[in-house]
């Protein structure tokens, strides 16, 4: 760490366990524009950059918000944006109590050599952005590697080479005083079964924390970000939630050391429901045993409800942030292993 009196790692150690502080979890709000837009065309939203403020605007002006989110990773545009006051964004999440990341990657683009697979970029001028970032009151960071599952693939290439980039990604990070969120992916898509996630997730994970290690990142100033072990989305066979727990469980145990201070999920294409019913049943099952908080990261899973609802009319904002609230609650109560699904929360 580049202060030597351990300021700037107890600053690291801080921020990471206030983020999964009071059964809380983080909120993706780190869309790229054309991922956003993709997502607005569905409902013949225009996709504008006006709408796209509007979208965020509903999200991080929602009351309460804060009662089940300690942080938000924003998109560049977004930190830029502010409500139609002029009060930028980040002041007001900043203000509601949650802490302010960002997502620093540039994508995944096809890599050479490794047709199917892809390589995250955007390691090049990374110090400057963390150092802007950092000054606008950012506290963490985000990156994201993501793994394809199909006839010989992933490759060890696709692996070493998104591996190295997550750790050299997160020594920038906390060179600058920022908690990196690690976030290795290994994708839904396709028929492999559960086991073969399980194998696939196994051996991502210990090739990260190989390099995590190489590259001097200190575990517990960081958070993984990673994804359940599940069965590919057109696999015949699809698990119990239980089953879903423990193949998760099982694999991560093995492989995430314990000085890691929490595991974050993503929900990667899961209905909101079910991402909130796996998560409860992890920590029914392994909480108390458990060596780190296990939280969520979730994007599509909280704000989908909301959008559905929104669907770009003002007159719907107020009924689109109850449900964006909702979700957020009901996934903190999934941390405390008290979801009891669509009937409510015990």
């Amino acid at each position: 760490m580049q202060n030597d009196s351990g300021t700037n790692v107890q600053k690291l150690i801080n921020t990471a366990k206030t983020l999964v502080a009071g059964d809380k979890g983080l909120l993706a709000l780190d869309e790229s524009i054309s991922t956003c837009n993709k997502r607005f065309a569905k409902y013949g939203i225009p996709q504008t950059e006006e709408f796209r403020r509007a979208w965020r605007e509903l999200i991080v002006t929602t009351s309460g918000l804060s009662e089940s989110i300690s942080g938000a990773i924003l998109f560049d545009e977004t930190i830029r944006q502010t409500k139609k006051d002029g009060t930028p964004f980040i002041t007001i999440i900043i203000d509601s109590g949650i802490i302010p990341g960002i997502k620093v990657d540039i994508g995944a683009k096809e890599m050479a050599g490794h047709p199917g697979e892809k390589i995250t970029e955007g390691l090049d001028g990374l110090r400057a952005r963390l150092a802007e970032y950092a000054q606008m009151g950012v506290r963490f960071a985000k990156w994201r590697a993501v793994i394809a599952m199909d006839d010989g693939i992933p490759s060890w290439g696709c692996i070493n080479a998104n591996a190295h980039a997550l750790a050299r990604y997160a020594a920038l990070c906390q060179e600058a005083g920022l908690v990196p969120v690690v976030e290795p992916e290994v994708l839904m898509k396709g028929v492999h079964a559960i086991e073969q996630c399980g194998e696939v997730t196994a051996k991502v994970l210990r090739t990260v924390f190989d390099q995590l290690y190489i590259q001097r990142v200190m575990l517990e100033g960081m958070i993984l970000k990673t994804n359940m072990v599940l069965p590919g989305l057109t696999c015949p066979k699809q698990e119990t939630v239980n089953d879903v727990a423990d193949a998760t469980l099982q694999c991560l145990l093995q492989t995430v050391p314990a000085a890691v201070p929490a595991i974050t999920f993503l929900s990667g294409g899961q209905s909101a429901s079910l991402a909130s019913d796996r998560l409860n049943a992890m920590n029914i099952r392994f909480k108390s045993r458990a060596p780190w908080a296990l939280s969520f990261s979730f994007g599509r899973a909280i704000q989908q409800p909301a959008l559905d609802i929104w669907q770009g009319r003002e007159a719907n904002v107020s009924a689109a942030q109850q449900a964006l609230y909702h979700r957020a609650k009901c996934n903190r109560d999934a941390r405390r292993g008290k979801y009891d699904g669509e009937k409510g929360v015990v």
